[in-house]
């Protein structure tokens, strides 16, 4: 389990505690400095100029404000005006990191007043000194403040960028997936008008096919009816300028893929297991795709390596890993634009019911597992898991 982050009110009061505490044992020093000892109205004050800083966060203007009037009454009671500098200075530098400039100024000149007017209570025998003092200890603090409130706000546009950048991402491999399985509703529906036609030709002088017709009509239709249901939760606005694309790739082309893979400069060995047979075209789309980006990943970023692609059919399920024994790639690095990446590879995964994992393995390399079911019981069991998440 992680260790929790302390709230910032927690930390903020130990802050305030500590430098009340520090100010108190300060203080106890003032005769030693020539200065009187501190009575109880000035403990008081003491406490009253540091542990409203606890409040900082939330209300930074008004802890200053009550911070440098405590101080102002302090000093104005004769005592050493030193105890009394911690809480104002981190109320201003507070002020710069979370406030305007123009705020910020305000309270600094308020500190140098502040400053100055301790100088001219204790009767300093150079002013100037203390004024540079004011003016320099103001400077600074405001200073370091304002570029902690500039290094906050880049990186809360850096966090929104990322988020935005990530955002686009899955809109746009939604689109390229909705639109891939456009094609694959579109080679169903072409099946049905075929079967359609030739059980009506035959419907009277051979039953039998018009029968056998219409079992792969209803067949087909299902297999249809689930992708456009599929297309629907991930379509996205066409483009009208999309190039024309190639036929969808199947498993029957996977060694079409290895072998570019191989000429690429990455040896690869291709399992299967079980008896192949066809599959949803969806389904078979999805696990072609992700076997292709594994692979070109691994070819990219693996280094000197060797890789595997296994295929294993099982009775409901069909089980795709791809391995490598080179340095890998942090797949949260891995890129987006112009291909399907990581992304990609969970979002057709969740799509058809499925799981994937992408990470290191024990032995050395990466792998990519991806498990899809094959019935349209499992994957409408595996998409209602995938909703409950």
């Amino acid at each position: 389990m992680r260790p929790r982050t302390p709230r910032p009110l927690v930390v903020d009061t130990l802050i305030a505690v500590a430098m009340a505490v520090v100010a108190v044992l300060v203080a106890q020093e003032s005769r030693a400095q020539g200065w009187p000892e501190l009575d109880a109205r000035a403990y008081a004050l003491v406490a009253l100029a540091h542990l409203p800083v606890a409040l900082r966060g939330r209300h930074p203007v008004a802890v200053f404000v009550v911070v440098e009037a405590a101080a102002a009454c302090y000093i104005s009671l004769g005592h050493w005006p030193v105890v009394c500098t911690f809480g104002a200075m981190l109320a201003l530098y507070t002020v710069a990191s979370v406030r305007p400039p123009h705020t910020a100024l305000a309270c600094a000149v308020c500190t140098s007043a502040v400053w100055v007017y301790a100088g001219v209570v204790s009767h300093s025998p150079s002013m100037a000194s203390v004024v540079g003092q004011a003016l320099l200890y103001s400077s600074v603090l405001v200073w370091f403040g304002y570029l902690a409130r500039r290094s906050a706000e880049l990186t809360r546009r850096l966090r929104a960028e990322h988020a935005e950048r990530a955002r686009r991402a899955v809109a746009e491999e939604r689109g390229r997936i909705a639109r891939e399985l456009h094609d694959v509703v579109a080679h169903h529906m072409s099946v049905i008008s075929v079967q359609a036609g030739l059980a009506r030709f035959v419907f009277d002088s051979d039953p039998a096919k018009a029968r056998g017709a219409l079992g792969t009509i209803a067949d087909t239709s299902r297999e249809a009816l689930e992708e456009l249901r599929r297309m629907l939760q991930v379509l996205r606005e066409e483009d009208p300028e999309a190039p024309q694309r190639a036929p969808m790739p199947t498993l029957a082309r996977l060694g079409e893929l290895v072998d570019r893979v191989r000429a690429g400069g990455l040896p690869v060995d291709l399992d299967v297991e079980g008896t192949a047979r066809p599959l949803p075209p969806g389904v078979e789309l999805c696990a072609y795709r992700v076997v292709q980006e594994a692979l070109t990943n691994a070819l990219k970023h693996a280094g000197p390596a060797h890789a595997r692609v296994e295929l294993r059919y099982g009775a409901h399920e069909l089980t795709v890993r791809v391995t490598d024994d080179g340095e890998g790639a942090d797949p949260d690095r891995m890129p987006t634009e112009g291909g399907h990446g990581l992304i990609g590879m969970r979002e057709r995964a969740t799509l058809y019911g499925g799981t994937i994992s992408v990470g290191p393995r024990t032995e050395g390399g990466y792998e990519v597992r991806l498990t899809l079911p094959t019935s349209a019981a499992e994957r409408d069991r595996g998409g209602a898991r995938e909703a409950e998440r």
